[in-house]
């Protein structure tokens, strides 16, 4: 393989578009409404001179990156803001020749430093990293001509953790050839996310339902999307728990092949979830729920998920760290404590996401069933740029399913003007469609079509020109 491409990180941009959800979301302890989706440009230079731009786009969710109940959601949005902006400073002020990778892991440890000492915790200072890393990878692949498929697979951002300082585990590893392995999919089934205010049944509808065509309830998604796969949010409050998984049980029934839960980080001790877990596993009417079901996500609290020992109940079911993977090392503590899984989610960033995945691969070698494995989580990933790359992503990774809810509250790109929804649809014309007065993500059979995104960049095919830059707002 020809040495990766360095460059230089000449000049990046923000830009903001408020998102109004057509549903409330309602996780853990949090209810999203609204909130604003980032979008980031990217100037990199080569040493010939030339130029090339790329973008990203990711959600500002409130109340996930840090849950401090005293913190309103303007005070979430202003802490990723500032891991954008902290980003920004130490990328465009390091005027070094790097390749991809390198940009990324210079900068990784001094930049969740700087955050704690703003007081940023790991999720929250990763936030900005992860955008840029991915802006600036879609402009070296528009410089190069290649899609992202490819150039993972030839390795073109340069992945190397040997002298890196990051994940020393795998300085022995075949990255190349793990690389080189990879075989994208050319469809993925969407896992419909049943959030914890979603009606059930069309009978308990919501009165104020959105008049939009779109389904608000589980069994008019399924009826619509088709979906075979599921997320079921957990409250920690076990008697509305059990009723809920009840009535979800009932409508699943000879529906559903997967089914995950995500406990949110709402129990305090692996014993609370473990008490939980044996009330659902002692009631019957649950038995055809529990036979699907593939792994329970993030169950503890963050403080005490990699403080406390879950072999035992992860005998049971296996365990998945989400929250909790707030840093590139994190899956690597969390694996003698029990847990066999671990997030793909944009926001923490696809190196991390390339990363573990390589551990899942590295550790199975070894382990009899081949337990490790990597699942493609969603942060309301929005029609466009942001949820192109998330699918690029887990594609590329080969996972079958990904969790997928940003269609299910959002009613698609009516937020954006109607030149760039036409853009986008043009350009990707099976993996969007027009209904209901607005372009949207096409969800047939349970099914995401993926072939579109064969293209130059990363999964963008020069998006920057689709995109209505001039009709959101700037920050610096």
């Amino acid at each position: 393989m020809d040495e990766p491409l360095r460059f230089q990180i000449d000049e990046i941009r923000f830009s903001e578009r408020d998102v109004v959800l057509r549903l409330p979301f309602r996780f853990g302890a949090a209810t999203v409404t609204s909130c604003p989706q980032v979008y980031v440009q990217a100037r990199i230079r080569f040493a010939d001179g030339s130029t090339s731009l790329g973008c990203a786009a990711e959600m500002m969710i409130p109340k996930w990156f840090d849950k401090n109940p005293a913190l309103s959601n303007e005070d979430n949005f202003q802490q990723l803001r500032d891991a954008l902006t902290s980003a920004r400073a130490a990328y465009c002020a390091d005027t070094s020749a790097r390749t991809a990778w390198q940009h990324f892991a210079h900068h990784y440890q001094a930049l969740l430093d700087k955050g704690a000492a703003a007081g940023l915790n790991p999720l929250a200072a990763g936030y900005g990293p992860a955008l840029l890393d991915r802006a600036i990878l879609d402009a070296l692949l528009l410089k190069l001509n290649g899609s992202f498929a490819a150039g993972m697979s030839a390795n073109l951002a340069g992945i190397d953790v040997r002298g890196s300082g990051l994940a020393g585990e795998l300085r022995d590893f075949d990255m190349a050839r793990f690389l080189s392995l990879q075989m994208p999919r050319k469809q993925i089934a969407a896992r419909h996310t049943v959030g914890l205010a979603d009606a059930i049944t069309q009978a308990d509808k919501p009165a104020g339902e959105p008049m939009d065509g779109l389904p608000t309830s589980l069994e008019a998604a399924i009826k619509r999307y088709g979906h075979r796969h599921f997320k079921i949010k957990l409250s920690g409050d076990t008697k509305a728990d059990m009723a809920r998984l009840t009535a979800i049980s009932h409508v699943l029934e000879g529906v559903a092949r997967v089914i995950t839960l995500d406990g949110n980080e709402q129990y305090a001790s692996a014993g609370a979830f473990a008490d939980f877990f044996t009330q659902v596993t002692s009631e019957p009417q649950l038995a055809p729920l529990l036979a699907c079901t593939a792994f329970v996500e993030q169950p503890l609290r963050r403080d005490q998920a990699l403080a406390q020992d879950v072999s035992a109940l992860a005998q049971k079911i296996p365990l998945l760290v989400d929250e909790s993977d707030a840093t590139l090392d994190a899956f690597a503590q969390a694996r003698p404590l029990g847990y066999t899984g671990v997030s793909s989610k944009s926001c923490k960033g696809f190196y991390k996401s390339v990363i573990n995945a390589a551990r899942c691969a590295m550790w199975n070698e070894s382990s009899p069933g081949a337990p490790y494995f990597l699942s493609g989580e969603d942060l309301t990933m929005q029609a466009g740029l942001g949820v192109q790359q998330d699918l690029a992503l887990v594609s590329w990774l080969g996972l079958a399913h990904v969790e997928r809810n940003g269609h299910h509250y959002v009613n698609g790109l009516m937020a954006a003007p109607q030149a760039e929804q036409q853009n986008l649809l043009l350009a990707h014309d099976t993996l969007y469609e027009y209904s209901c007065d607005a372009v949207r993500l096409r969800i047939k059979g349970g099914q995401i079509a993926l072939g579109s995104l064969d293209t130059p960049g990363f999964a963008t095919g020069q998006a920057g020109g689709q995109i209505s830059w001039d009709a959101m707002r700037s920050f610096y």
